[in-house]
This record gives C-alpha cells, sequence and structure tokens, in this order.
C-alpha cells in the first residue's frame, strides 16, 4: 500500500460530454489518442477491443504476448483460425507484414523499453498512477499476472481502461491501492465512460467527463 495523495483535481480544458461512452466508443477514443506508427500491447479483455477501431493506414503495430507482432481486428465468420489468437486466446486476423516468435522473445521486448504504449484493465490505479491488475487478495482469487508486470514497467506510456467504480459502488480510482501492486507509478492516463484522467506525481486530473459533470464525479470518488 502506498501513501495517499489529495483528491483528484480538475483541468481548466476541462471538456464536457452530455452522454457516458459506450464500450465501442471508449476502445474508439483510446485508438484514435494512439499516435500513427507507435508498438503497442492490448492487455487481456476489453482493451483487446481497441483493435477493431484502429486506422490500418495509422501504421500502428500491434504486438500479442503469445509472440506475435501486426495483429490486426479480432476474427469473425470465415477468417477465424483457432491457431491464431491473441495473448487472450480470442481468435484474430494478421495485418500484411505480420511476424511470429518465441514468446521469450515477446518477453523480451515488453522488458526492453521496444514498446510505446500498452493498454491494460485494472482494479484499482491510484491518483499518482501506481496500478493494481493481477490479483484482489481476495480469499480463493486465482492471481493472473501474466505480462502485466513487464509491460507496466517496460512501455513508454500505460493507458488503463476501466469503469471508476467497482459493482459495489466503491472506487476504482483511489488515493492509494490497496490491492496487491502491479506497477508503481506506471499509469499514464485513465479511460473510463464517465471520464478520462490523467495520473502522475502530483496526482490525478480530469480533463473530460461524459455524461456527468466534474463536481458530481469528485462527489461520488470522495463519499463512496
Amino acid at each position: 500500500m502506498t501513501a495517499a495523495l489529495a483528491a483528484p483535481t480538475v483541468s481548466p480544458d476541462l471538456v464536457e460530454h452530455a452522454t457516458p461512452l459506450t464500450k465501442a466508443e471508449l476502445a474508439a477514443r483510446v485508438a484514435a489518442d494512439i499516435p500513427p506508427g507507435s508498438f503497442v500491447n492490448l492487455g487481456i479483455g476489453q482493451p483487446t477491443t481497441v483493435a477493431d477501431h484502429l486506422d490500418p493506414a495509422s501504421g500502428v503495430v500491434l504486438h500479442t504476448e503469445n509472440g506475435m507482432l501486426g495483429m490486426g481486428p479480432a476474427a469473425v465468420g470465415d477468417d477465424i483460425d483457432l491457431d491464431l489468437t491473441n495473448a487472450g486466446k480470442v481468435p484474430v486476423t494478421e495485418l500484411p507484414g505480420a511476424s511470429y516468435f518465441h514468446h521469450a522473445d515477446s518477453f523480451a521486448m515488453m522488458r526492453g523499453g521496444h514498446l510505446d504504449y500498452a493498454v491494460l484493465g485494472a482494479f484499482q490505479v491510484s491518483y499518482r498512477g501506481d496500478l493494481a491488475n493481477w490479483h484482489t487478495g481476495a480469499p480463493g482469487a486465482i492471481p493472473a499476472v501474466g505480462g502485466a508486470m513487464d509491460l507496466a514497467t517496460g512501455a513508454r506510456h500505460v493507458l488503463v481502461m476501466m469503469t471508476l467504480f467497482a459493482k459495489d459502488g466503491t472506487p476504482k480510482l483511489v488515493p492509494g491501492c490497496t490491492y496487491p501492486l502491479t506497477g508503481l507509478g506506471c499509469v499514464n492516463r485513465v479511460y473510463s465512460p464517465d471520464a478520462i484522467i490523467e495520473c502522475g506525481p502530483d496526482g490525478a486530473v480530469i480533463t473530460e467527463v461524459f455524461g456527468t459533470t466534474a463536481d458530481a464525479l469528485l462527489a461520488r470518488l470522495r463519499d463512496a
């Protein structure tokens, strides 16, 4: 558990939108914010949907933990090949120029600082950007670290896609993580259906809200 910071602040350039983002809109927004030509790893779960919204002309190259460069969108219908999947076992397509390599080489890319972006899910993110996404610590819960620690520390930028509140209403954006940590100070930005939030050493800054106001969101984070 890390020391807590003060509550999030609101950017002077805050942008407010009338409605919350759908899952597809959230994935499209993350895709739009990835610079052309970037090398990117998409974590298991919701982050994999970002692949379906990337412009092929952008030159973004997707890396998979299980040993592929040049992954395309999810495979459907006749394009499904059960021997061609991402790290989450979801059938995917390959783009022209795709390549395959040993699992160890894939992790060498992750650990060696060769990825520009990693897009991950999370159980908790602290205001300063600490990440907890591999274990809740609950008795009987199955830990699933995979390559999360390698990505969190090896990628130049880490983006998180998550809801801001758990099913019981407790915040997942927290002053200090209470779940086992994946990485310290590694998250640059959180994308959620309700808000986009920058994280860093000085704390969290709300830059955009969707279907709510910054004041209402801050009140909910404080009162939960």
